[in-house]
Parts: structure tokens; C-alpha cells; sequence
């Protein structure tokens, strides 16, 4: 366990943290605020806030434990996770801001309507309330509570449900705006944490040449590689990773309001593009700060400069790696850095509870009451979403003990993401790229393609040595959405298109349309900002192929 002074750290942190998150929210605890200046910041938000909350949203105690297990255990591979989901936030740049500003909405499944049916903005709030509970809320819960369990021998349970009720008490109270405030400090903290522990680990190393030494000498160079060939034991290939990816991306990026709604409160378009760019930008940094530390604390343990003995084994007498970020924290710092560790850790707890939270509370208030109860005040709506937001906590508290079965965290969110994402990643693609796409035809692809995602999740768990239960995820979800890519085409085919005067200004008619759009001068411009990012990441995959 760490002394007073780390834990004093961690406690003056988490103190600051709801002080500026009410302090930021202050118009609403005085009640001046409307519906907009809840939920949506008043559509007021620049792209620095706006590219630094949507990494912080991103960014979890999950990422800064799993990623640094996923470096250990295998290398740099998930680092594919970070790198190519700079692709999707161009694809959300260029080809959905533009729609999701014009279209003036609150919500994704409010654009849904609009670009379909009323069906189908249903279905995808439903969905979306229910993957915010368990992806962005509970999994984060849990591996924050791992975290604090290992670090100061808190009740898992207990330290995490006062950590919840902190962070709640801000994001309630205050808003998008209390939430993209507290977002953008949590994001400096976690880089900041991040920066340290891996030069800690590097300085320990004595550099990149000692740890390559290392791994030719283990027969482990191919740790460093991010794409892997065929056969791969860890099931995520480079074609899986080049056609799976985009499948979980683009749903998670593009089309998942706990994502987007930073999006939706931008000023105008080209803060909100430049903002989605500019995370784009700051998620290279990832596999140097959250992967790269997990392969040192694997070439630290093979030259016996870290003791993984704490860990213990599991079945396969195999290090238990899933508490290595936490030791590589005791073992690697002094006591007061360590307090800084924890503030990083607690910041990519409260940072994605926070923003989940926000967008749950949006989506209950006007994808259901509001469609329930059209002439509710913005009084009712803000008291709505408040309610919704502490009962969303609740039940993601309730959902901990189920969750923890699985092995790793990533793993686990990656699993349950790729059975969800496929039906929504097609219905928006098709939807704002194809003109015929048809609003019975996205109903039914969503239904249909939700529960073809749910059958295969559950044959996968019955039947692990099944076919079904040795496809791996990431060529699952690729397997899902071109299915669902058939059915939405076939389905539009059978019930042929009727636009509404607003759904036929939702897709793009020409594929250049999206670069013709008004853009700052100079560097600022979204279009070069695009082609820079493009050009960073494919050469940095030219360097860790």
C-alpha cells in the first residue's frame, strides 16, 4: 500500500476536479441555463476544448491499464486500436460534422429520424443508452476500481461507487459544459501521468537499443510490429486490422453520441472538424505512452529488473499481467509521482464516467421524453436527464461483478463493441453516402443486425470451439456489417426510398462535396489538417509494419 502523501495527492486531485466542474457549471446550479446550455454547452464549444475532451472521453483508466497489459502480453499490436482511429476521426471531419452541425441536432439518433424514421431513432437511442452504461461506464468503473484496490487496498466496490458519486455530482449539476471543462484539465493530468511512467520505464531500460536487444535475444522482435501476417496467435492479423477496425471505428468515432455530442456543441463546422482533427493528432501519442511502457516492463522482467512475483499466475502458469501497469507504478516511481500516477488513472476514470453520463441524459431527455411529452419545458428536460443519469449509475455499479469475469478489459470491450457496431456503422455509411437508402430498409438492418450480432455473442460464449467461436472479433464484426451492408441494399431495393424535404439534404451527392466547404486559411484549414494527419500515421505504420 503507498503512503499518505500519494494518497494525499490523489485526494486533493479528485477535490479539484468537482470544485472546477461546479464552478463550471455554475449558470445551471443558479438555474439560467436552457435545455442547449445543458446538454449541449449552448453550441459554444472551440476546437482546443473540443479535440481534448473527446480524447479524455476516449481515454479511460481501462486504456492506461489494458493498453500497458496488451504491450506486455503482445507487444505493440493493440496499439492499431489508436493509430487507425485516426482514419475514422478524418472520415468524421470531412464527412459528418458537416451534416450533424446543418442538421441542428441534439442527438445521433435525432439525425437518425431525420435522415429515416422515427423506428429507427428509437432503436439506435436504445442501443446507445445501453453501450454507454456498459462500454464507457462500467468497464471503466471496474478497471478503476483494480486499480485502486491494487494501489492503496481500497474496497474495489466501495472506493469506485465514491469516485461515481464525486464525478456525478459535477456532470449533473453542471452540464456539457462542467464536463468539457473538468475534460480538458483531466486531459493534461493523464498525459502528463503518462509521460512520466514511460520515462521511467525507458530510463530503467537505459533506451530503445537495450529493449531491442532484449527481444532479438528472446526471439521477440515481432513485438514491435503492429501488423502482424497470417496465423497470428493473437487473432488480429493486418487484414483484420485494415477491413475490421473501421467496422468498431466508425460506430465508435462517428455514430456514438458519448463520442459525437462534444461534436454537436462546437461553435460551427470548422471548429467542430478542426477539433475532431486535432484528436486525431493527440491519439499518435498512445502507443509511445500507454503500450510502449506495458513492452519495457516485458524487457525489464526478462533482464530481472522488475519483480512481477505480486502478480502471481494464472491457469496456464502464465504471469498474471493484468495488475502491471500498477506495479510498473510502485516499483518504477517515487512517493509523490506516484500520487501523480493516480490522478493520471482517476482522470481517465472520471473523464469517460463524466462524459457518459452527459450524453445518457441527453439521449433519455430528447430521444424519449421529449418525443413522449413534445411541449416539455427545458426545466422538465434538464430535471429528466439528471434523474436518468444517476440511474444510469446505479445500474453500471450493479453491472461490476459480471464484468469482471473477463480476462482483460480491452478485450472485453473490444468483444462486445464488435457484435454491436456493425448495423449502425452500415445504416449511417449508407445512409449519407447512398441516396437510395431507404428508412424500412435501416429499421429493418438495425433489427435484424442487432440480433444476428446478438446470436453470434452468444454461440461465441456457449460454443467457444465452435466456427463461430474461433472468427476473431475484429473479422466478426467485418462479417456482420457486410451482411448487414446486404440486407440494408436488398431491403431498399424491396422498399424503395421516399425522401422528406430534410432527409434529401442528409447525403452526400457528389463524393467531393465534403472538401468544398467553407475552411480557415492557413494550417488551421480542415483540408490540410486531413492530409497531414493521413500522411503522419501511414508513415509511422511504414516504420512499426
Amino acid at each position: 500500500m503507498l503512503g499518505t502523501l500519494d494518497l494525499g495527492i490523489a485526494v486533493f486531485y479528485i477535490l479539484l476536479i468537482l470544485v472546477v466542474g461546479i464552478w463550471a457549471g455554475r449558470s445551471q446550479l443558479h438555474k439560467k441555463g436552457n435545455a442547449s446550455d445543458y446538454f449541449l454547452a449552448g453550441n459554444s464549444l472551440r476546437w482546443p476544448a473540443i479535440g481534448l475532451a473527446l480524447f479524455a472521453t476516449n481515454i479511460s483508466t481501462v486504456h492506461l491499464v489494458s493498453l500497458a497489459q496488451s504491450g506486455f502480453d503482445s507487444g505493440l499490436l493493440n496499439g492499431n486500436f489508436e493509430w487507425m482511429a485516426a482514419f475514422t476521426l478524418i472520415l468524421l471531419a470531412l464527412f459528418f460534422v458537416p451534416f450533424y452541425l446543418k442538421s441542428g441536432v441534439s442527438t445521433l439518433p435525432d439525425f437518425l429520424e431525420r435522415r429515416y424514421d422515427r423506428a429507427s431513432r428509437d432503436w439506435l437511442t436504445m442501443i446507445s443508452i445501453v453501450s454507454a452504461i456498459v462500454i464507457h461506464i462500467a468497464f471503466s468503473m471496474l478497471a478503476g476500481g483494480i486499480v485502486l484496490k491494487t494501489l492503496f487496498g481500497f474496497n474495489m466496490y466501495l472506493s469506485i461507487t465514491v469516485i461515481c458519486i464525486i464525478t456525478g455530482v459535477y456532470t449533473v449539476m453542471g452540464g456539457l459544459k462542467a464536463v468539457v471543462v473538468t475534460e480538458s484539465i483531466q486531459t493534461v493530468v493523464l498525459l502528463a501521468g503518462a509521460f512520466i511512467i514511460s520515462f521511467a520505464a525507458f530510463d530503467k531500460m537505459g533506451g530503445w537499443s537495450p529493449m531491442k536487444d532484449v527481444l532479438i535475444s528472446e526471439g521477440e522482435l515481432g513485438r514491435l510490429s503492429m501488423l502482424r501476417p497470417h496465423g497470428d496467435p493473437s487473432g488480429m492479423p493486418w487484414y483484420a486490422v485494415i477491413i475490421g477496425y473501421p467496422i468498431l471505428g466508425i460506430w465508435y468515432w462517428c455514430a456514438d453520441q458519448t463520442i459525437v455530442q462534444r461534436v454537436l456543441g462546437a461553435k460551427d463546422e470548422n471548429h467542430g472538424r478542426v477539433g475532431a482533427l486535432f484528436c486525431g493528432f493527440i491519439k499518435i501519442l498512445p502507443v509511445f505512452i500507454f503500450v510502449l511502457p506495458g513492452l519495457f516492463a516485458y524487457t525489464l522482467f526478462k533482464t530481472g529488473q522488475l519483480d512481477l512475483t505480486s502478480l502471481g499466475v494464472d491457469a496456464q502458469g502464465q504471469v498474471n499481467s493484468k495488475g502491471i501497469y500498477t506495479l510498473m507504478i510502485t516499483q518504477l516511481l517515487p512517493s509523490g509521482l506516484i500520487g501523480v500516477l493516480v490522478a493520471a488513472l482517476l482522470s481517465g476514470l472520471m473523464s469517460q464516467i463524466s462524459g457518459a453520463l452527459n450524453s445518457i441524459s441527453t439521449m433519455v431527455s430528447y430521444d424519449i421524453y421529449k418525443q413522449r411529452k413534445p411541449k416539455a419545458t427545458d426545466k422538465q428536460l434538464i430535471w429528466i436527464g439528471k434523474i436518468s443519469a444517476v440511474v444510469a449509475m446505479a445500474f453500471s455499479l450493479a453491472l461490476l461483478p459480471l464484468l469482471d469475469q473477463y480476462e482483460s478489459i480491452f478485450n472485453g470491450i473490444n468483444d462486445v463493441i464488435s457484435h454491436i457496431a456493425p448495423p449502425i456503422t452500415c445504416v449511417f455509411l449508407l445512409g449519407i453516402f447512398w441516396k437510395k437508402a431507404s428508412a424500412q430498409s435501416a429499421k429493418l438492418t438495425l433489427w435484424i443486425g442487432s440480433g444476428l450480432g446478438v446470436l453470434t455473442f452468444v454461440l461465441n460464449k456457449l460454443y467457444p470451439d465452435s466456427i463461430v467461436g474461433e472468427i476473431p472479433f475484429m473479422m466478426m464484426a467485418f462479417y456482420l456489417f457486410v451482411a448487414c451492408v446486404l440486407l440494408q441494399m436488398l431491403f431498399s431495393y424491396i422498399y424503395p426510398v421516399h425522401h422528406t424535404d430534410v432527409s434529401r439534404e442528409l447525403y452526400w451527392k457528389n463524393p467531393l462535396d465534403p472538401l468544398r466547404g467553407l475552411a480557415w486559411k492557413g494550417i488551421g484549414n480542415y483540408r490540410v489538417l486531413s492530409a497531414i494527419l493521413l500522411i503522419c500515421v501511414i508513415f509511422l505504420y511504414g516504420i512499426f509494419r
